[in-house]
């Protein structure tokens, strides 16, 4: 992750309770199972300690990617989103041109992107689309499968 990481203070908030449970309650889990690997014997032939290593190493880099996320966060707070174009903690809903059926997205940084939520990253092809855009506006997406028209129908905070 590169630049700003536009999040909500609850989502910081979040961010930096999961780094504390990773780097008090995690590494002490990953230094046990390293230490119960150990004691089984020779460590060129044990799997056990590899990979419990190897779980060491992926829990620190979870750790150093959580850090600069929290390091290069910055809160943004919903009564300050300006509504007359898309920008990030926008809701938008949008009407897609071929089809006609019609979603709301949130457009939020990629730590809290969940399309289940309705959360849609701003770094996305879609978001990347529809940000700048103003309500009647066209949005033309570059995505996967081809290019996709949506009229922007309504912008909220």
């Amino acid at each position: 992750m590169s630049g700003v990481n536009y999040v909500t203070k609850e989502t910081l908030e979040q961010m930096r309770s999961e780094l504390n449970v990773l780097k008090t309650k995690g590494r002490s889990e990953i230094a046990k199972a390293i230490a119960e690997a150990r004691e089984k014997g020779d460590l060129k032939e044990n799997a056990e300690y590899d990979a419990a290593k190897e779980a060491q190493g992926l829990h620190e880099a979870k750790i150093a990617t959580l850090e600069n996320a929290i390091a290069t966060a910055r809160i943004v707070e919903a009564d300050s989103i300006d509504t007359s174009r898309v920008s990030i903690l926008c809701k938008v809903t949008i009407t897609n041109v071929a089809n006609k059926k019609t979603v709301t997205y949130q457009l939020v940084s990629e730590t809290e992107a969940d399309l289940k939520a309705g959360k849609i990253s701003v770094t996305s092809p879609i978001g990347k689309g529809l940000l700048g855009k103003q309500v009647g506006d066209i949005a033309e997406v570059i995505a996967p499968n081809g290019q996709i028209k949506f009229k922007i129908e309504d912008i909220s905070a």
